[in-house]
């Protein structure tokens, strides 16, 4: 072969590594996030048996249980760090679009924050749609990490007595989810940067010190895989809510991405 050739055949051979170490990438960034939030339930329901919600446990139990709070508590720290480490930009992941129950698929990620929800005096509120919505396609896990996102930094960002109000709404193009809560809010001057990778506000990071800063930007890029628009409005000290759109009809061919 020719100088070219060979040329030609490593950068299809890059393009190839490439494409397969994005998938990669955006493969352990879902799971993870995914796992955070399991563990996450794990861990308050533990918090709440420690904490005699359930009635008085026996010190052999208060033990065990113990050193269960402890083991999960060093694996959400471990998946912290697995998504601080996963740099690649989020392009390659496929996506299966079905028609799914948007509103069963809210109500089983709040059932996943109920114990958290109830340690931290946050209730979440589903004001749930009157009248049947129209059939929606979207990919159900990865829509399923959006709504735990924004649930988990509305709780993580509230304070004792606040509420999440969780509200779906259709329209003649689309259907909104919105997640409202009135904590810390985000200040006017970070407001530009908050979906961007690896970014926390400073009240945020003084709020609780341990994030990744990537929650919001894969937030973001399911959504708009999806063909919708994830938008905000906030005020700082006043609270935050997040909207966001799944298009009742795709452009594409409505099966993958």
């Amino acid at each position: 072969m020719d100088n070219s050739t060979d040329i030609e055949a490593l950068r299809r051979e890059n393009a190839d590594l490439r494409k397969m170490n994005d998938m990669k990438s955006d493969w352990i960034s879902i799971s993870a996030h995914q796992l955070r939030t399991s563990l996450s339930a794990v861990k308050w329901i533990l918090k709440m048996f420690i904490d005699g919600d359930f009635g008085k446990l026996t010190n052999e139990q208060t033990g065990f249980i113990g050193k269960a709070f402890d083991s999960n508590e060093r694996m959400i720290t471990l998946v912290n760090e697995l998504l601080s480490l996963n740099h690649t930009e989020q392009t390659s992941l496929t996506y299966n679009f079905q028609n799914h129950d948007i509103v069963a698929l809210t109500d089983s990620v709040i059932f996943d924050f109920s114990g958290e929800s109830y340690k931290k005096g946050v209730p979440v509120v589903f004001l749930k749609p009157t009248t049947p919505l129209p059939p929606c396609a979207f990919d159900e896990e990865k829509i399923r990490v959006v709504i735990q996102n924004l649930i988990e930094n509305a709780i993580k960002y509230s304070n004792h007595g606040d509420k999440v109000i969780i509200s779906i709404t259709p329209s003649p193009t689309a259907i909104e989810i919105s997640v409202k809560d009135s904590g810390i809010g985000i200040p006017a001057a970070e407001q530009d940067k908050i979906l961007s990778k690896f970014f926390r506000a400073t009240n945020a990071k003084a709020h609780d010190p341990i994030g990744s800063g990537l929650g919001l930007y894969t937030t973001k890029s399911i959504v708009e895989r999806h063909g919708g628009k994830l938008s905000f409005e906030s005020e700082e000290n006043s609270g935050t809510t997040f909207h966001f759109t799944l298009p009742l009809q795709r452009s594409g061919d409505g099966a993958a991405a």
